[in-house]
């Protein structure tokens, strides 16, 4: 059935017994190629029913669909003409593992954060309106999101008049179980079936009296709402001015399609609220839906081993778990995030010294800057990614009010597969600009954890920023301290020096060596960004006559501009060069994105050649 879908237009027509075949073979095809790519899986495969439903009550693109993260989109992507290109998914030229505006007309949103689609949609609608146009606009946003504050700042905007429909999926988890009170009010929702079964028979008693006239009809309405505040007391989604339909099963198909052809009757902005299950339709992720929430490539019989490889971020947690054990005031902070960055462990062992807000960055960042004012010493763990949403609580809430905090930034630096919105090559650019900030960039599991008891032992905001994975192996024994937080590898004396920080360094110390049998040429590896040591750095190129900074991170605000500068106040003038992130990346992997932003040794090595050529 699945391979004669080109478009959206083509499952309207399908019958009940061909919708079914339809929706077996998108999780068939769904398990078979993140099996082999890699890929979200547990959330894909509980949305399916709806993402059926959506698109035969709706028109997309007419009719915007909006999937908040949209890391849930698979089906999606499989009924708008994809189907052939979808095992490329998140290779290099593939078809991203999000929604993404280049890829198709029918992505409205290229997304990778939470809580960004109903703002979106909000905007859309409004749009819309302006334009006198019939188009509905329709947010799919996780349960796990209703932490995020953008949510309730869109709800308080709503208005009646808008051809807004929100679709709350509650499957009872975002990536780890849902924290918080939240959670707590949609499983009262949930269970509230004795009024839903008091309403359908209120309805069909009202449905038999011929001619209901208007007065009737009020009546009717306003007995419901006295029956369901009698049961339910509240519904917060009402209360702030949406019309509620659900809870409903959103596995049932039909169920759902009856839902949204419901919801589109109505005058003023509704929420559909359904119920998946994360992971359905394939049983080892039914069981384990936060293993599956992603999953690195599997044998589908088999199903996913978790692995317990050693990275960046358990030698994070585990450091981290040391330093607790020796300081009781040290607390950890995440948002949403526990398994993520190592810190389940953490709150294995410091259950009642472990905070998870859910996804909501800025709480998290001002928060930390809280158990900070009561003499507290917080580790708040960030994707760098995510970090970006909470810059403002940052400077504001923390460095601002001269409290110590540290922030761990996880995933610093490129990533492979989850493309564009999820590369962590903004931090550096943006933490930057912090007064009074300390930022560490280590670049190997021992540094980590130095760096780690600096920050926790230090003063101030400070920044501990690694990648993702393990740390790179080579022959790093000609390194040998140079200044604060600053090695050399080679003579201090050299014509070309490559100064650098963090993974890329394997890379640019081979340019270096290849270079060195031509030219003498020294290796400079800051472990330490900010303050950077100014007297070493410029000890090191003093003699220089190319010096090129290698980062893996942006151009704009980085490191390079920050050395082009000390240099310059110094009096000194080599030919710089900055090899750096410019601009967003796509999905593809680290080798790839390292060729592609001329980060491989070879790369490196021929730029710093052609300028000394000149």
């Amino acid at each position: 059935m699945l391979e004669y879908i080109r478009s959206p237009k083509d499952i309207k027509a399908l019958s009940d017994a061909q919708v079914t075949v339809l929706m077996d073979e998108l999780r068939g095809e769904i398990i078979r190629t993140v099996a082999k790519t890699g890929g979200h899986l547990a959330s894909n495969l509980g949305i399916v029913e709806t993402t059926v439903a959506l698109h035969r009550v709706f028109n997309s693109p007419g009719d915007s669909i909006i999937f908040d993260v949209g890391h849930q989109c698979y089906a999606h992507k499989l009924l708008t003409g994809r189907r052939e290109s979808f095992s490329t998914l998140r290779t290099h030229g593939g078809v991203s593992g999000f929604t993404s505006r280049e890829e198709s007309e029918h992505d409205v949103l290229t997304a990778g954060h939470s809580g960004s689609a109903l703002p979106i949609a909000l905007g859309l609608a409004r749009a819309n309106a302006l334009e006198g146009k019939d188009n509905y606009v329709v947010a799919v946003i996780g349960d796990g999101s209703f932490t995020n504050g953008m949510v309730y700042e869109t709800i308080n905007n709503c208005e009646k008049d808008l051809k807004l429909i929100i679709v709350l999926n509650d499957n009872e988890m975002s990536i780890s179980p849902n924290v918080g009170g939240l959670p707590k009010y949609f499983t009262r929702l949930r269970n509230s079936k004795r009024y839903f079964k008091l309403k359908k028979s209120v309805q069909s008693l009202f449905q038999r009296i011929p001619l209901v006239g208007g007065k009737l009809v009020r009546a009717a309405y306003k007995t419901k709402e006295f029956i369901k505040h009698q049961l339910l007391h509240t519904n917060m989604f009402e209360n702030m001015g949406l019309y509620y339909l659900g809870p409903a099963d959103g596995n049932d198909e039909k169920k759902m399609e009856m839902l949204l052809e419901e919801a589109k009757t109505r005058d003023k902005v509704t929420i559909v609220h359904m119920m998946t299950l994360k992971g359905k339709g394939y049983a080892p992720a039914e069981s384990q839906p936060d293993l599956y929430h992603f999953a690195g490539s599997f044998d589908p019989a088999v199903g996913a081993v978790a692995k317990h490889e050693e990275s960046f971020s358990t030698v994070f947690a585990q450091s981290l778990c040391r330093l607790a054990e020796k300081d009781a005031s040290v607390v950890a902070v995440t948002a949403a995030m526990d398994k993520g960055t190592g810190l389940s462990v953490f709150k294995e062992r410091f259950p009642e010294r472990f905070f998870d807000v859910g996804i909501a960055e800025e709480c998290a960042a001002t928060f930390t800057g809280g158990l900070a004012m009561g003499g507290k010493t917080p580790v708040c763990a960030l994707y760098s990614t995510f970090l970006q949403r909470s810059y403002d609580q940052i400077l504001e809430d923390i460095a601002l009010q001269n409290v110590h905090a540290v922030i761990a930034v996880d995933r610093a630096g490129l990533v492979p597969g989850d493309g564009v919105t999820h590369q962590g090559v903004f931090d550096v650019a943006l933490l930057s600009t912090v007064p009074g900030i300390t930022i560490y960039s280590p670049e190997t599991f021992k540094e980590t954890e130095e760096c780690l008891e600096g920050c926790v032992f230090g003063e101030g905001l400070c920044v501990l920023r690694y990648p993702k994975g393990a740390e790179e192996q080579y022959d790093r024994s000609g390194f040998a301290l140079a200044g604060d937080g600053v090695l050399l590898e080679g003579d201090m004396d050299a014509e070309i020096v490559i100064l650098t920080y963090s993974r890329v360094t394997k890379e640019a110390h081979r340019a270096a060596l290849m270079l060195r049998k031509k030219y003498k040429t020294s290796t400079v590896k800051l472990v330490k960004l900010f303050p950077l040591d100014r007297n070493a750095v410029i000890s090191a190129c003093k003699n220089a006559r190319v010096v090129c900074i290698v980062e893996e991170a942006l151009r704009r605000g980085g490191m390079g501009e920050a050395v082009s500068s000390v240099l310059s106040e110094a009096g000194l003038s080599p030919r710089v060069c900055i090899i750096a992130v410019e601009g967003f990346l796509t999905h593809a992997t680290v080798g790839e994105l390292y060729e592609a932003c001329g980060f491989s040794c070879d790369r490196i090595a021929e730029r710093i050649e052609s300028v000394m050529q000149e």
